[in-house]
């Protein structure tokens, strides 16, 4: 287990009142609206809603990875206590492998296909630790027998498109984990993968988080991953936050009018001929979030106070909270 000089009573990552803006042909909108939560060492916290609700620009975020039409404009990042968002690009680049990393969820497009995979994985060994390149390749075999790739020694001479989509993903999770960081998140990391190579994925990143002690983020919008892998979820909408909790509390007893109908979209019961559950509508375009709250058009609670007056994120329990005026309706279901 890696021992670190964080503090232990301090989340790994802190994230406060983030708000980051996109420019559009059609005008600037604001993407990520005042998201906050905090995730300890050897806890999963998942990030969850539809696409488009702002999980990835989160997370983006984070690592400093935004596109050059997106801007963060409020807010604190912090790891290890140390606000990211104040640092230099330079000062970021230096956490960026030790201190934190990311799982990208179109691993072709993260690596890089003109270079042995063995070279990229060694990569971080070099920029960060200095290793010679034959030292820094013996630590990408190294890696690529621990994430389970077969005949490592031979296929660190391969290209990334000589491989198949689990074993890339695995390729880039072991790039990921090289360095030993104290916060890893994982954006997506089994789309496109069949169940059977999903849970694997899923296996291997929780034994290596067991091992390393580290804070995970999962972005996702599979409940049932949620479920299965995470400690504490935050359930987004249109660039916020609507309701977070333990999954235990948040699934078992769902506080805003969103996560239920998540939760109850699940085909449990399924027939037949009759048609799937749903939350009916879209969410809304992020250049005409409605005034008040942001879920009204969709919500079967929503008065007029919805309309006029966007809630809160407010405590909800001694751990949880959400954003909804008549959350105690729900309480009572």
């Amino acid at each position: 287990m890696k021992h670190s000089p964080f503090d232990p009573d301090r989340p790994a990552l802190d994230v406060e009142g983030l708000c980051v803006d996109l420019r559009t042909p059609s005008g600037t909108v604001r993407a990520v609206d005042g998201v906050s939560f905090g995730v300890h060492r050897g806890r999963t916290l998942a990030l969850l809603g539809e696409s488009g609700c702002g999980k990835s620009m989160t997370a983006l975020s984070v690592v400093g990875l935004l596109d050059p039409v997106a801007e963060v404009t409020g807010g604190a990042v912090r790891v290890g206590g140390t606000d990211t968002l104040r640092l230099s690009r330079a000062e970021r680049r230096k956490l960026a492998g030790p201190v934190l990393s990311i799982v990208f969820q179109d691993a072709l497009t993260a690596l890089n296909p003109v270079q042995p995979v063995g070279r990229q994985l060694g990569e971080p060994f070099r920029i960060h630790r200095g290793f010679s390149r034959r030292r820094a390749e013996e630590e990408a075999v190294r890696l690529m027998t621990r994430v389970g790739i077969p005949e490592p020694r031979l296929r660190a001479r391969a290209y990334p498109h000589q491989f198949s989509g689990g074993m890339r993903q695995r390729l880039l999770i072991a790039m990921a984990v090289a360095l030993d960081p104290d916060v890893l998140i994982a954006d997506e990391p089994t789309t496109a993968l069949d169940v059977t190579v999903q849970a694997q994925i899923m296996r291997l990143l929780r034994d290596l988080q067991t091992e390393r002690d580290m804070a995970v983020v999962l972005i996702t919008h599979d409940l049932a991953v949620v479920a299965q892998r995470a400690d504490d979820v935050v359930v987004m909408y249109a660039g916020t936050v609507v309701e977070n909790g333990t999954v235990r509390e948040v699934f078992s007893h769902p506080r805003h009018p969103y996560t239920k109908g998540l939760l109850d979209s699940v085909p449990e019961d399924a027939v037949r001929g009759r048609p799937l559950p749903a939350v009916p509508g879209s969410p809304p375009d992020l250049s005409a979030v409605p005034s008040g709250c942001v879920f009204q058009d969709r919500c079967p609670l929503v008065r007029e106070r919805c309309v006029r007056e966007r809630p809160p994120l407010r405590s909800v329990g001694a751990s949880r909270s959400a954003a909804c005026h008549f959350s105690e309706e729900l309480h009572r279901v």
